[in-house]
């Protein structure tokens, strides 16, 4: 099957390399620069973007709004976590976008890792209960979804009478739903619920181990695919590319006071972002070229686990991460509009190229690029 490649758009041309804190008001909102963000990735074959969730960022909805009025074919996959929005509200929401984009949004279901984080949005319900939660939400929006009759529902967290919408997704049989969550409690609300499990970089060992996880908590009958997200940092040659992420590091670790490693008592609550700490304490590099000092320098509030290579090697990685059983990938660079272009332009076709080789060795036909437009 064809490998689904993500990338991650923001309204303002920033990353870590720039320091940690958000652009001031006048510049968050870059405009002119989301509409050519959006354009970008489409020109370089991304199948979809992600537009992340934060107590403090723009609205997600809005964003992939704008995304979508300035592309045609690229794909919008709009994190949202559960709690802030009834789910009879979010399910309307989201069938509307879908109409309105022409069936090009997905959702990213994220639980919220962090209680200070959740707080700013005034949610208390503790981490554990955040996941019955999202269990409970899913299963109302996707009834609104799908339900011909008006239905009603009484749970822990949600109470209605007569759910409906008279509209219905443009996507059948649905809105696909992606999913992100690394705690014991995340795997069988993941399982029950998601198309796509997103997990962060990790070597392929522990990739393995956790699809194998999330596939053993299937109900009987459903099946899921995996996503895996990473950075890429690539040079002309080996070297090269390493000395560019050393200056990346370098760039990050200045910006932020010379911390390389994030002190114990400000580790983040998420268990997601603990994996990858733990993973950099254990060495700065796994499986021949995944690098952790930016996890470990920033905290891993996002993914921050990076592929370092020429332009065949990372793909080979990346191919690897196929082989241990991913059909997505989510890339982003430190130069966001610049690392979206070149990565469409040298790694892409190397990737596509690999995956078409394996499904090819296999036996299974491929796939008319026009019949996914």
């Amino acid at each position: 099957m064809p490998i689904e490649l993500i990338g991650m758009i923001r309204t303002n041309n920033r990353s870590e390399i720039h320091g940690p804190t958000h652009a001031t008001a006048e510049t968050e909102i870059d405009l002119p620069f989301l509409a050519d963000f959006a354009r970008a990735h489409e020109a370089a074959g991304f199948d979809r973007v992600l537009i992340g969730y934060h107590s403090t960022a723009p609205d997600g909805l809005a964003i992939a709004a704008y995304a979508a009025a300035h592309t045609h074919r690229l794909g919008l996959l709009i994190a949202h976590r559960p709690g802030f929005l009834a789910p009879t509200v979010a399910a309307r929401a989201a069938i509307t976008l879908d109409h309105l984009t022409g069936g090009r949004i997905a959702l990213h279901l994220v639980s919220g890792g962090s209680d200070a984080e959740q707080r700013k949005d005034g949610d208390w319900v503790d981490k554990d209960a955040r996941y019955r939660r999202t269990d409970e939400f899913l299963d109302v929006l996707t009834r609104v979804w799908s339900s011909e009759t008006p239905f009603d529902h009484h749970g822990e967290f949600y109470r209605v009478a007569g759910a409906y919408s008279d509209v219905k997704p443009l996507q059948q049989p649905r809105i696909p739903i992606y999913f992100g969550g690394a705690s014991p409690a995340a795997i069988p609300v993941g399982a029950r619920h998601a198309d796509v499990y997103m997990l962060w970089g990790e070597p392929l060992a522990a990739v393995r181990e956790r699809i194998a996880e999330v596939r053993a908590a299937l109900p009987p009958g459903r099946e899921i695919r995996f996503s895996v997200s990473l950075r890429l940092i690539l040079g002309d040659t080996e070297e090269a590319a390493w000395a560019t992420a050393g200056d990346i590091l370098d760039r990050i670790v200045a910006s932020r006071d010379g911390q390389r490693v994030i002190p114990d008592g400000l580790r983040p609550q998420a268990a997601g972002s603990r994996r990858l700490l733990d993973l950099a304490a254990e060495g700065e590099v796994h499986d021949a070229r995944l690098w952790t000092p930016i996890a470990a320098a920033t905290g891993a509030g996002g993914n921050t686990t990076c592929l370092v290579g020429t332009l065949e090697q990372v793909a080979e990685s990346i191919l690897a991460y196929v082989d241990a059983g991913v059909s997505a990938i989510l890339v982003r660079g430190f130069e966001p509009l610049e690392d979206a272009v070149a990565y469409g332009r040298d790694v892409f076709p190397l990737v596509r190229a690999g995956v078409a080789a394996r499904d090819a060795a296999l036996g299974i036909p491929p796939i008319d690029p026009a019949s996914q437009n």
